[in-house]
């Protein structure tokens, strides 16, 4: 058994008063939380919770306002934002290349930052049963702010299954957006545990740029998800917001920001409905297993020819779909493997050669001596599926390795 937990997002009807209140409340805290992002920069990124308490917490209450469990909640804030971003940029590790044309890895942390983490939107987070707590048989909120508490009724019926009990209440970030104002609420609750010999579906996964996905299970089907109308589409978006840039008024920066934010969500709609339809369709009990691509970038020869094309797939969120997929197959009994990517793509899947030159790019085509031929991006989830019948079988860490040529 172990704690699963996911965000749930409600919308709540303020009045013109509690309006005031909750914009005085998430500028104070938007504010304490930067000025705790620079005391973290500025000494060593430091980030002991009982030191920069006892550092800041007075400066805290009285510069900002900020109540007891806010001033300390603003430095939790700080603290996680800078721990996410430290997680960032280990996922993307500076990459060149030697003098002998082999790529080089230089691991990213916070000292490659040039400035302190920003917050740039007004939030503030609220700690359940402190500073908000559900009252009158749970259909209304009661919120702390910096002058007074305040009751307001939300939009639950969608949210039902989270509030009746069963699942724990964290601590809520109340935000803002186009007018209207939403607490999230981050909701844990214990489910079954995945267990290694139970599985029934072992199936790798191979994310790519023709294809955003590429999925081949034991029973040898393959799914293919074609990324081909995703870079039409994201075409659009970065030709829309060129010739927004070229204006450079503060409308077309206004709009910009729309369109940014349209786009996220659209993208991660993609990766939402791509991971769901994976997890439905094959259920309790399977292991999906993906490449790791900590560090890599897209082969050019892998790409497509139009440099717009390019930007759109290689600036696709292929990590978000691995969260998302993650925490869905967690809440399916399943399990999400992380294997490393080498020769993935070279591999032959029946004869075990490794060969970098049996790949076509162009034709997407794998052609191996031994006479078999498939499809380029098809041999990589082959490939990724057996390392993941390979860690089922023992192999703590499977990986493949090219044979060392014999020498006379």
């Amino acid at each position: 058994m172990f704690d699963l937990t996911k965000t749930i997002k409600l919308r709540i009807h303020v009045t013109s008063e509690q309006e005031v209140l909750f914009r005085q409340m998430t500028e104070q805290y938007r504010q304490a939380c930067n000025f705790v992002s620079q005391y973290i920069f500025d000494n060593q990124f430091n980030m002991a919770y009982q030191s920069l308490n006892k550092e800041l917490y007075s400066d805290l209450r009285s510069s900002f306002g900020l109540k007891s469990q806010m001033a300390q909640s603003s430095i939790k804030t700080a603290i996680a934002r800078y721990k996410t971003v430290r997680q960032q940029l280990l996922q993307k590790p500076y990459r060149y290349k030697n003098e002998d044309g082999k790529w080089e890895y230089i691991t990213k942390t916070l000292e490659w930052l040039w400035k302190p983490v920003s917050f740039s939107r007004p939030q503030a987070d609220l700690v359940r049963n402190r500073d908000y707590s559900f009252v009158d048989d749970g259909q209304t909120l009661s919120i702390n702010t910096l002058n007074k508490r305040t009751k307001c009724t939300f939009e639950g019926e969608h949210f039902a299954e989270f509030l009746d009990g069963s699942y724990d209440l964290g601590t809520a970030k109340l935000v803002e957006l186009k007018g209207l104002w939403y607490l999230h609420i981050p909701v844990t609750k214990t489910v079954e545990d995945f267990q290694k010999e139970n599985v029934r579906h072992v199936v790798g996964i191979d994310r790519g740029l023709r294809f955003l996905t590429v999925s081949y299970d034991e029973q040898g089907k393959t799914e293919f998800v074609s990324g081909r109308k995703i870079a039409a589409k994201r075409h659009k978006f970065q030709e829309v917001r060129r010739q927004l840039q070229s204006k450079g008024t503060k409308s077309a920066k206004r709009k910009l920001k729309a369109i940014s934010g349209r786009e996220n969500r659209w993208m991660s709609d993609v990766n939402h409905q791509i991971s769901k339809t994976l997890v439905q369709k094959y259920g309790k009990d399977t292991l999906f297993v993906l490449e790791d691509l900590t560090g890599v970038s897209f082969e050019e020869s892998n790409l497509s020819k139009t440099a717009k094309q390019n930007y759109d797939l290689r600036s696709w969120s292929f990590y978000q779909l691995e969260q998302f997929l993650t925490y869905k197959a967690h809440e399916n009994r399943s399990e999400v493997l992380k294997v490393s990517a080498r020769y993935t793509s070279q591999r032959c899947p029946k004869c075990g050669s490794i060969h970098k030159k049996n790949r076509d790019h162009h034709r997407h085509l794998y052609s191996c001596q031994c006479g078999y031929n498939s499809n380029d991006d098809r041999i990589g989830a082959m490939n990724i599926q057996f390392l993941g019948t390979m860690w089922i079988s023992g192999t703590e860490t499977p990986r493949f390795q090219k044979p060392i040529p014999i020498t006379d």
